[in-house]
């Protein structure tokens, strides 16, 4: 090997090894090896930066604030109100929700399908009265199947089709995916829903986390402020170091038989007032004595909760902005005015030092706020609401409205009358003028942990293809094989691709992937479109573990899933993935 070549394969090494390992944000690994790239002089300089006005990065951008857009505009959720029906027989229910899943994602982005589809299961499942884990992970399996059907459905096809148009002279089109894709997602929908449901644990369909979490009964009492105690005359917020040292909620504050609104910090405290607590019994009876309340009983949430303060439950998905740290660390109650009452993680319920407690990717929050500013408390950590959102007046008017417009940039993209990213960039325009997606959403919309990643592989694979490093993988990979049928070559390299994309980022999978796809093509004289539809297929297929696909980790706190469920359902699933899309892509794309 050359030095360069050392040197980027040693990168690459070390960006899966820091991927596997999940401790430092893919897309902080991914820049700074872009960085120490750089300086090894690996990268030309005047390239370093030319992945983050990459075609597959605007596009994947785009896609993101359009997919905001129609979640926005309330027409899927109309569309799904229509169709779920929470009194049919559970088979068919997963089977309805598998295809609509499945569908949407074909057209946006699977992340946001799964987000706008998991709270309308989950209150299905709770009218049903099952456990929502019979449901979720065959949704979240479905909307991964559906996005490899187009193009924008999934990052790793809009990876392939640009990487195509530089390897190539042309990239893929819109459908180019549809014939392997959607045979494939056909088949696995039919399997997560007549089969692979029945494989998930037994036990999981026992438990409720969502329910379990919300339990507080026995958890909120209220305090009486007596005549001679030392809180007379104080404000409200200066009980909180008692508070903070018996590991306890204030919620707030009720007077004369009505709670004054909010959290009441700033309000000085009466006599005979209520002070309305969430905690364990012994640690509200500790806090009691430290603060010279008196103790008055147990209190009834639904009853304790004023018309303006709600309870919320939500699920932190990966790269949000609350995981790896703790609510008093983003001050969430002090800046906010919203409590963590509690977290559930791994089917096991969080109730001591909450506070304090680091968050996690896959854990559900139960947060306690106000109830107009809870929504933007909890886009601001970067979570998903679990319970089904009301739809706004003003923009179910204009749901029509916003599926015209996306499905005529589509259709004029398809038949090659505007470039894709332009046709997506005029939807953006058009969803800002109408306010579909307002302003201050537009970035928002936007996962820049991906982005940043993306842009900052692709010099790296760039750099790696120019050294011959690809090259000389995918002759490894031929020497390795020799004699063996190209068929069977192909199905090594889907193999090889889709275990990858169980334990790494589909995104890097698929940068990697693509240049050793062509090489190897080029080597046995194949067509490059049969290895490059096999990458596709397989760096989409993250089916073993919650961290192969970011969708797999939402689900995993709202199911009460562990770890080792995935596998039970995912392994037969992807068998069943390289059992069909070998002979699809051999038929539609012939070696």
């Amino acid at each position: 090997m050359t030095t360069d070549q050392t040197i980027l394969f040693s990168l690459i090494i070390i960006i899966f090894i820091f991927l596997i390992w999940g401790k430092i944000r893919y897309d902080v690994t991914a820049f700074a090896a872009l960085v120490l790239a750089s300086l090894a002089g690996v990268i030309p300089k005047d390239l370093i930066f030319s992945g983050f006005g990459h075609p597959a990065v605007i596009i994947i951008a785009l896609v993101l604030i359009v997919s905001r857009g129609l979640s926005r505009s309330g027409a899927i959720e109309i569309l799904a109100r229509k169709v779920v029906d929470s009194s049919r027989s559970l088979q068919k229910h997963i089977g309805i929700m598998a295809v609509i899943s499945a569908t949407l994602s074909s057209i946006m982005n699977n992340v946001a399908a799964l987000a706008l589809l998991m709270p309308v299961d989950i209150q299905a499942a709770q009218r049903a009265k099952r456990s929502p884990s019979l449901t979720l992970m065959p949704l979240s399996f479905a909307s991964i199947l559906g996005g490899m059907i187009t193009l924008i459905g999934t990052p790793p096809n809009i990876v392939i089709a640009t990487f195509r148009e530089t390897a190539l002279g042309e990239p893929y089109g819109m459908f180019s995916f549809a014939p392997v894709g959607l045979v494939v997602a056909i088949v696995g929908v039919l399997y997560v829903s007549f089969i692979g449901w029945r494989l998930i644990p037994a036990e999981r369909g026992k438990h409720d986390s969502l329910q379990e979490l919300g339990d507080l009964k026995d958890y909120i009492s209220n305090a009486k402020v007596q005549e001679d105690s030392s809180a007379v005359g104080k404000k409200l917020k200066d009980l909180e170091p008692f508070a903070e040292e018996s590991d306890v909620n204030i919620l707030g504050l009720v007077r004369h038989g009505k709670q004054l609104p909010g959290s009441a910090r700033q309000e000085i405290i009466h006599k005979n007032d209520l002070v309305v607590l969430e905690g364990r019994p012994d640690a509200i009876d500790q806090f009691v004595g430290a603060a010279d309340l008196e103790y008055v009983g147990a209190y009834k949430h639904d009853s304790m909760l004023a018309e303006a303060v709600t309870l919320m439950e939500v699920v932190v998905p990966k790269g949000a902005m609350i995981e790896g740290r703790q609510a008093v660390e983003v001050r969430l109650l002090s800046r906010r005015n919203v409590t963590l009452l509690g977290i559930s993680r791994k089917d096991r319920r969080i109730r001591e030092q909450v506070r304090k407690t680091t968050i996690k990717a896959g854990d559900i929050l139960l947060l306690l706020g106000p109830e107009e500013q809870l929504p933007d408390v909890v886009d601001w950590l970067g979570c998903l609401s679990l319970a089904e959102r009301g739809l706004e007046v003003p923009q179910r008017s204009k749901a029509w409205a916003a599926v015209a417009i996306f499905a005529g940039a589509i259709i004029a993209a398809s038949v090659g009358l505007i470039y894709l990213p332009m046709a997506l960039a005029a939807v953006v325009v058009a969803y800002v003028a109408l306010r579909i997606v307002p302003l201050s959403q537009i970035y928002d919309s936007v996962e820049w942990p991906v982005i940043v990643l993306l842009g900052s592989m692709i010099p790296i694979g760039a750099a790696l293809e120019a050294s011959g490093g690809t090259t000389l993988v995918a002759n490894a990979i031929v020497d390795w094989t020799a004699g063996w049928p190209t068929v069977a070559v192909l199905t090594v390299l889907m193999l090889v691709t889709m275990t990858l994309s169980d334990v790494l980022n589909n995104v890097a999978t698929a940068l990697i992937a693509a240049p050793i796809a062509i090489d190897i093509a080029t080597r046995l004289d194949a067509n490059p479109d049969s290895f490059l539809m096999a990458v596709a297929v397989a760096a989409s297929c993250a089916f073993l573990t919650p961290i192969g696909h970011k969708n797999n980790t939402i689900i995993m706190g709202p199911g009460g899933y562990k770890f080792g469920d995935y596998w039970r359902m995912g392994l037969p699933l992807e068998i069943l993935v390289v059992l069909v899309g070998i002979p699809m892509i051999l038929l539609v794309w012939p070696l």
